[in-house]
């Protein structure tokens, strides 16, 4: 079985002709042309809230959303395929600032998860509000208000935080952390 989303990109005039540049296991993203977004095909209702509740955590280490262009089709796992125009990020290079911010961030919250296995899926969400009062935090003012916001998106919603999965950490073209997808479909 494998942990990509295995339907095709359903026929929609935005997005005739745009190439798909990932696939994860909830989504699908094509290059919109510009260099500056893409179409991004979500198929999770928890993911979905993340780009699109009111209360979604925003500010510079998350993905700007421009647009959404509504429902466009079913997935294969019966839930509706949402299309949005987020901005484009990247993957971290290994030796850069982002990846060392990110080599921080995820030891620590990993750390703070073992603390905490026991309790099964409640171990992320518990561990991402310890790490938003680590003192001193081993990660900037800025990352901190952002991981604070996620504690909070992830608590209010009850998803389980992801900061692990490859490319749920990506950077913006200026070298800005930015969580991408830093959830993980299910509940508690």
């Amino acid at each position: 079985m494998t942990d990509k989303i295995p339907d095709p990109v359903p026929k929609h005039p935005l997005l005739e002709g745009k190439p798909e540049i990932a696939r994860g296991r909830y989504s699908i993203v094509l290059d919109k042309g510009d260099g500056e977004r893409v179409y991004k095909i979500i198929t999770h209702p928890d993911e979905y809230l993340l780009y699109a509740a009111d209360d979604r955590p925003q500010g510079p280490h998350f993905p700007t959303v421009y647009a959404y262009h509504g429902i466009i089709g079913r997935a294969s796992n019966g839930f509706p395929m949402h299309l949005f125009e987020v901005e484009k990020l990247y993957p971290i290079p290994e030796t850069s600032p982002a990846a060392d911010a990110a080599r921080r961030l995820i030891h620590a919250w990993w750390d703070l998860c073992q603390q905490w296995q026991q309790l099964g899926q409640m171990m992320g969400r518990i561990a991402l509000q310890q790490l938003t009062e680590l003192k001193p935090p081993p990660f900037d003012a800025g990352m901190k208000q952002a991981v604070e916001a996620l504690a909070r998106f992830a608590e209010t919603y009850r998803v389980i935080p992801d900061l692990l999965s490859r490319d749920n950490l990506m950077m913006r073209k200026d070298g800005t952390l930015v969580f991408s997808d830093p959830i993980r479909p299910g509940k508690d």
